[in-house]
């Protein structure tokens, strides 16, 4: 190393200027850039880990930045500094990792991050979309900030949250159905639900008397964090998920949600569950365009006893006419063309 350096003196005597060094991080040599020799290996980078991600942004700008971004689920810096203990030097490497994590510890980070990993368990389950999970995410940290409902269970929340966000995302799933994945008692499920209703309705007051009272403090619109009262579940949504678990074609799906529309509108069936509504739709629909499906059949999916669905069907068989669309017995729906007479005698 002496001898390079001494190259380097001799180079720059002779030409009378400092010498050309080229510092070549993609090898992590230090060269010179006149002859080539290599005077110095392993350098280190000292430089910021800047990435840029101008391609991938439509906007046009240059969104630099360092490390990843933030989580508005998680509170605090977020810049903590993990150790692994893994590699050949495994027991000191341990020892370093359990004082970091003691020095470091946040209760309340650990908390959100055990809830949260049962929320996307649950919803994997249920087979719903990742919106659906980040919004009961959001739901359980507003929840946990507040310091509300101390005395539930962590499972009751979620449960509830999860119902909620469900019906907020158009993501239809029923009480029961919540409680066969969390094993939380449909009555419980929906105590906590009215009890989470009211709690992010008075959060909404307390956000919008804030804007009132000094306008200038909020420099955004706010309605984005404001909670929507979540509406009864849709008949016409449980329809489309009850008739594919029933295998049904795309005209019976169809027609059943068109015989729930025209329900709706007629005011038939008011006040009962839109379980029953659903399945007493199918079971009418079924029949009409010749795919009979039996009320047993349909319970079965639905969560509702057959005796249920033949009840409402009842209620439904002697305003037929009002409910079924003369095309749909004329041209027929996607080439299945219905026939009144097939409908059972109630």
């Amino acid at each position: 190393m002496e001898g390079k350096s001494e190259h380097a003196s001799d180079l720059s005597r002779v030409q009378g200027i400092p010498p050309n060094l080229v510092e070549e991080f993609s090898s992590g040599d230090t060269v010179c850039g006149s002859c080539g020799l290599v005077l110095g290996d392993r350098i280190v980078d000292t430089r910021s880990e800047w990435r840029t991600f101008s391609n991938d942004d439509q906007a046009g700008d240059d969104p630099s930045r360092v490390g990843d971004a933030a989580n508005p689920l998680l509170n605090g810096s977020q810049l903590q500094t993990t150790i692994s203990f893994g590699g050949g030097n495994g027991g000191r490497n341990r020892d370093l990792q359990r004082a970091q994590s003691k020095a470091t510890h946040d209760k309340g980070t650990k908390a959100l991050l055990a809830a949260y990993k049962e929320i996307d368990a649950f919803a994997e389950s249920m087979q719903v979309p990742k919106v659906v999970a980040d919004s009961t995410k959001g739901m359980y940290k507003e929840v946990h900030d507040a310091n509300a409902f101390r005395g539930k269970s962590q499972e009751t929340l979620i449960a509830g949250m999860l119902f909620i966000a469900c019906r907020q995302h158009k993501v239809p799933r029923t009480f029961r159905e919540v409680f066969a994945l969390t094993k939380v008692s449909k009555a419980e499920i929906g105590r906590i639900f009215k009890a989470l209703e009211k709690f992010f309705a008075t959060r909404n007051a307390e956000k919008k008397k804030a804007v009132d009272d000094d306008p200038g403090k909020f420099n955004q619109d706010i309605s984005g964090t404001l909670y929507n009262a979540v509406q009864m579940t849709d008949p016409k949504e449980l329809c489309e998920r009850f008739c594919s678990q029933l295998r049904l074609s795309f005209q019976i799906t169809k027609v059943s949600q068109e015989i729930a529309d025209n329900m709706d509108k007629c005011g038939m069936l008011a006040g009962r569950s839109p379980l029953s509504i659903a399945a007493a739709c199918i079971y009418t629909a079924s029949h009409l365009m010749g795919q009979a499906k039996s009320a047993k059949d349909i319970s079965a999916v639905a969560g509702v006893s057959d005796g249920t669905i033949r009840n409402a069907y009842k209620l439904i068989y002697p305003k037929r006419e009002l409910l079924i669309n003369e095309e749909w017995l004329d041209k027929g729906k996607g080439g299945v063309v219905g026939d009144i007479k097939r409908l059972p005698m109630a």
